[in-house]
């Protein structure tokens, strides 16, 4: 069950991550043609193009966490002797990781809300800014879902493993 929703998961994270970024490449092309070749003044490709990125980079957030690939120092778990101080190792890692993702997930419901209260929206299309900040929200809540998991599964190792000592 679990692993066919993580399937559809990443299938709709690699899915959001190819659109975004065929339509950032597709609105910066009409921007540079528009401008350059054209003389128009096409802003609006500006803001759907910051709309894409944003889209682009948390779904990127997402895909690499979900895979466990995003920025980490292997340096100490290259060194750990023993299988037990890997899986320590990696436990304080998910842990410290869950606790920042707690973090973000404050943050960026705060922003959001703060967004609410005070709304703002972008300069040509006048699209809400609480819209791209949502991506934010979901990248939070996805990191801290992944992190979670990586914590559940390095504890049931450490686990497995007092009970193979036994």
């Amino acid at each position: 069950m679990l692993g066919k929703i993580d399937k559809t998961i990443a299938t709709v994270l690699r899915a959001v991550a190819i659109l975004c970024s065929l339509s950032l490449a597709g609105f910066l092309l009409l921007l540079v043609l528009a401008r350059y070749v054209f003389g128009w003044n096409f802003a609006a490709a500006h803001d759907l193009s910051l709309m894409a990125s944003i889209f682009l980079y948390m779904s990127g957030a997402l895909i690499a966490s979900r895979s466990s690939e995003h920025l980490t120092v292997t340096y100490l778990s290259t060194r750990l002797r023993s299988e037990r101080s890997r899986i320590i190792q990696r436990i304080v890692v998910a842990t410290i990781t869950t606790v920042v993702c707690g973090f973000f997930i404050y943050w960026s419901y705060e922003m959001v809300s703060w967004g609410l209260q005070r709304p703002q929206t972008t300069v040509t299309l006048h699209i809400p800014l609480w819209v791209p900040q949502l991506a934010i929200v979901a990248a939070a809540l996805g990191c801290f879902a992944y992190a979670l998991r990586d914590l559940v599964l390095a504890v049931g190792d450490l686990r497995r493993l007092k009970g193979a000592e036994v």
